[in-house]
């Protein structure tokens, strides 16, 4: 038993971060705090109210400790463990993506723009959206209505007539001179900008305005223009789920605990318009979701500790239910974000509440379809289990599939599926290379060897099940690798493409030289055979991106790259002097001297490297 009377006196009053361990070493919680002896101590009181936090306190054997400067610190800390140490009374939300934005420039003529990443000061910054859908969406509207440019700069900066979507009406051609004025263009974009921060009424005032002077000066084409803008405007605003009138920022956190899945939905709310939601699963989520009242609390209070660490906060948040500590929680946001952030239930405003009401709802949608999809997953595991006659249903799954054109430049994929989906962090890709052009059998032997070499040494996952793309050259190649390795046991399935590589008629391939096809009484795949098909088409097209992005790097790169002396400035006057490579490997010795920085000993070196 961990002995907390003596331990509790030498903690500091400072802030920081603690380990809880097990016996055995292991972290079983990490948490942070604004002082350290005071929250230590809050877990050894006689009675806790939550029981697996009562749980986990029978089993501390040490604690460790971390003081830092600040709260902001040992908040940024804490995440840092938690993502790295995957304690297992830690609630943890794998949510590392970075949350798209639409982007103004502040050019003479500013660009509009899809961006994701970290903000910088150079332009005006709007969102974040939720999904990359939902910023595509409002910039296909924005060029709709607002006809603002989308070109790079270096693309505007050297047109000399307008390009495509100035002729579908979708920018309003500033490249060209006399399309459009500097004044119009900034017009423009200043209703754009006040469309995004929640001022459409102002907007619509305007364009009103706008339209009744173009209709008294008998200029009906631009009083139409004005009009579709407004109707547009309308329609957008019709389409909106619920919109606040407040023009406010701020984020609904909702957590919800069913069926086994600890869920939060995260719905994101600009300038008074909801820009929709996404739903995040904590790891482990069965384990917390068996103290369904206190993870729901747990989980909003984590999910903001580990999301707004890495992201900008709003003005405020809306939450569901409210943190247990919401003052804790609310301190440790404020000194990350450097500002008071509210942390607030919906109770009175009707917006709000349907708000909180939409997410909750959402979030128990995306729990029933992960069920549901797991839950068919498992049956499709059984079925191929049962159709291959594996001693266990396989947990992991590695598929390999080799593209090429012609023998050019092969790739090979290798992708993996574990716990009921694709595995994308463990996907590979290797170039092929010391093989006879077009040699199907000899790749897949490399890349099997180079794929499985670490595990050979006991490194790495050992998969339950390796699928091939082929027949049975490439499975009797496969096998072959992995025999040599001393890996004869790992069971290797070829999927052979049926006729006409038709989907549904393709045969499993097995190192006997035995094959099974399948039968299906109606349309529909085979359980079995629609997962090995799902999982070989992902390797496809895995290696054929693969492929593809080596090639073209390949075929641009020029044969001036590879001779030394030649570096990018004088393969550049090369080029520009003889108008492309072609010019450059028919120029003489003594034409190539001429060229600036080529020297007589340089031009014979290009010369003899080129012929």
């Amino acid at each position: 038993m961990f002995d907390a009377s003596s331990f509790l006196p030498t903690l500091p009053t400072l802030p920081g971060v603690y380990r809880m361990l097990a016996e055995d070493g292991t972290v079983l919680y990490v948490g942070k705090a604004k002082q350290l002896k005071k929250r230590v101590a809050s877990y050894f009181r006689k009675r806790l109210a939550n029981p697996r936090i009562a749980m986990m306190v029978r089993q501390i054997a040490a604690i460790e400790i971390t003081v830092t400067r600040s709260e902001a610190e040992a908040l940024l800390l804490e995440n840092n463990l938690i993502k790295r140490l995957c304690p297992r009374y830690n609630i943890l939300f794998r949510d590392d993506k970075s949350y798209p934005y639409i982007v103004i420039g502040r050019e003479a003529f500013p660009r509009l723009g899809f961006f994701r990443g970290l903000p910088r000061r150079d332009a005006d910054y709007f969102g974040p959206y939720p999904s990359s859908a939902a910023a595509r969406e409002g910039l296909f509207f924005l060029q709709k209505t607002f006809r603002l440019r989308s070109c790079e700069e270096s693309v505007f900066a050297n047109r000399s007539r307008p390009c495509l979507l100035h002729q579908i009406q979708r920018c309003s051609g500033p490249c060209v001179e006399g399309l459009v004025t500097r004044e119009e263009y900034a017009r423009d974009t200043q209703h754009a900008i006040w469309f995004l921060r929640g001022r459409q009424n102002e907007v619509f005032a305007r364009l009103q305005h706008f339209m009744e002077a173009a209709a008294a000066r008998l200029e009906f084409e631009a009083a139409a223009f004005y009009r579709d803008q407004l109707q547009t405007l309308r329609r957008v605003q019709e389409k909106q789920f619920i919109e606040s009138q407040n023009h406010e920022d701020l984020d609904i956190v909702v957590a919800c605990a069913e069926g086994g899945q600890l869920c939060v939905n995260l719905a994101m709310v600009r300038g008074g318009r909801h820009l929709g939601d996404r739903c995040i699963f904590a790891d482990g989520g069965a384990f917390f979701a068996q103290d369904v009242a206190s993870s729901e609390a747990e989980a909003v209070a984590a999910f903001i500790d580990q999301h707004y660490a890495r992201h900008p906060a709003p003005a405020r948040l809306l939450v569901f239910p409210l943190p247990e500590a919401p003052e804790e929680v609310a301190a440790a946001l404020a000194a990350v974000s450097g500002r008071e952030v509210p942390i607030q239930e919906a109770k009175k405003n009707l917006t709000h509440k349907t708000w909180v009401e939409m997410a909750l709802q959402n979030a128990r949608i995306a729990i029933a379809a992960r069920n549901q999809g797991r839950a068919r997953q498992g049956e499709r595991l059984a079925a191929l289990q049962q159709a291959l006659g594996l001693e266990k249903t396989p947990a992991r799954i590695e598929c390999f599939d080799i593209s090429h054109t012609a023998g050019e430049l092969p790739v090979a994929s290798c992708v993996a599926y574990q716990d009921n989906g694709m595995k994308k962090s463990d996907y590979r890709r290797f170039n092929i290379h010391d093989i006879t052009p077009g040699d199907d059998y000899a790749a897949i032997r490399q890349a099997v060897t180079r794929r499985y070499a670490r595990l050979a040494k006991g490194e790495g996952t050992s998969p339950d099940l390796v699928l091939i793309d082929g027949g049975k050259g490439q499975v009797a190649a496969a096998a072959a690798a992995l025999a040599e390795l001393g890996l004869p046991h790992m069971p290797v399935v070829g999927v052979a493409k049926g006729e006409g590589r038709k989907t549904g008629l393709e045969s499993l391939v097995f190192t006997d030289g035995g094959a099974l096809q399948f039968e299906s009484a109606d349309a529909r795949l085979p359980p079995a055979l629609a997962l090995v098909v799902e999982i070989r088409d992902e390797a496809h097209r895995f290696a054929l991106t693969g492929h593809r992005t080596r090639r073209g790097k390949a075929r641009g790169r020029s044969r001036l790259n590879d001779i030394p002396g030649v570096g990018s400035m004088r393969r550049k006057a090369l080029l520009a002097r003889f108008g492309g490579l072609p010019g450059v490997i028919s120029a003489t010795e003594e034409q190539l001297v001429q060229t600036p920085g080529i020297s007589s000993a340089l031009a014979r070196h290009i010369y003899r490297a080129l012929h």
